[in-house]
């Protein structure tokens, strides 16, 4: 994914910025949409995504994954942008893309009723001055941005209509090298009750 700059008229758009919105699930700083990756619960996609930034440094990733919020996570992030993994600019869209498959799956009928609730109209994170995951207002009706993560869901909100991802979808992890969380390769997703069956079969 290389996106380019978009204009959106915002009267025919849905936005979302806070997370206390009518949209503000999307957000990635959004709560009750906990994680389980690699048997850690991660709080939060943002705290997931800021994670996967150090895949070498697991110091790092723990102290970003045991914050519990994602805007400490992203100052945590900010204050070790010089160990980023060295590829980051390429990969960040992957891993995005990911993170919000993680979220769908593992928090299937809350987020794919509030995805179809937005039917088919266009998604676009509003933003003061992020213009890669967002837009901002070029004046009073225009938004401009590359809206990198209103892209991301719209592409969601389809795989979920054409049930290419369902309730029982098994994510895999992006194929880019040194996937890691905390020195391990990062497995395959399921969603919650997967887990809840499997102990099932342990204990019966």
């Amino acid at each position: 994914m290389n996106p380019s700059v978009r204009e959106y008229q915002a009267k025919n758009v849905i936005t979302f910025a806070k997370t206390n919105g009518p949209y503000g699930a999307f957000s990635n700083m959004a709560p009750e949409f906990n994680l389980f990756v690699n048997e850690i619960n991660i709080q939060s996609s943002e705290i997931l995504y800021q994670a996967c930034r150090f895949p070498l440094f697991p110091n790092i990733q723990e102290e970003i994954v045991r914050t519990q919020n994602p805007m400490d996570a992203k100052k945590i992030s900010r204050q070790y942008i010089q160990y980023s993994r060295q590829d980051w600019d390429n990969v960040k869209f992957k891993i995005m893309k990911w993170c919000l498959e993680v979220k769908l799956v593992q928090n299937f009928d809350k987020f794919s009723d509030i995805l179809y609730s937005t039917d088919n109209k266009v998604i676009v994170e509003y933003s003061k001055k992020d213009t890669i995951w967002g837009a901002t207002f070029k004046d009073k009706t225009t938004l401009v941005g590359k809206n990198a993560l209103g892209r991301l869901l719209m592409e969601l909100r389809e795989k979920v209509k054409i049930k290419e991802i369902t309730k029982s979808t098994v994510i895999f992890p992006p194929n880019i090298p040194a996937f890691l969380l905390f020195g391990n390769l990062i497995e395959e997703i399921r969603n919650d009750e997967y887990f809840i069956l499997d102990l099932d079969e342990i204990y019966i």
